[in-house]
């Protein structure tokens, strides 16, 4: 299995220090991989009414689908704790949108890569666009 390059390390590294999180001080940085190669970084952005933050690997898929970009390739999320950090639940599905059951997804501390998995790994028997593609037009 491939591993993050050291461009994608030092953009979590960058996005964790930008993230906006004032109530959890809990800081995380995503990057994706799109398929044409290019880096796409977003970091949490928490919000005094919870609900309306927004994760980081929501945040680095808007900037990608905003480059034009629709295909994942790879997947780094990167924060400090204990614990391995991977997508919540929400992310895993956005993700998908985006990226098959295979795509890697390198979670990471700011030291660097600590495991890699799938999200097919993290999101078994998922639902995805190929599911729709033979649906009727409305």
């Amino acid at each position: 299995m491939s591993t993050p390059t050291p461009e994608m390390i030092a953009q979590g590294r960058l996005m964790m220090a930008r993230a906006h999180a004032p109530y959890s001080n809990f800081r995380v940085g995503a990057v994706l991989k799109g398929e044409g190669g290019k880096l796409y970084a977003g970091c949490n952005v928490e919000n005094a009414s919870y609900p309306e933050s927004c994760c980081a690997e929501s945040s680095a898929i808007s900037v990608m689908v905003a480059d034009g970009e629709k295909k994942i390739a790879e997947i780094l999320v990167m924060a400090e704790a204990d614990e391995l950090v991977t997508p919540c639940g929400g992310c895993r599905q956005k993700l998908r949108e985006f990226a098959s059951d295979t795509v890697p997804i390198y979670l990471c501390s700011p030291e660097g890569l600590r495991h890699t998995v799938t999200l097919g790994d993290l999101l078994p028997m998922s639902f995805g666009p190929d599911h729709l593609k033979n649906t009727a037009k409305l």
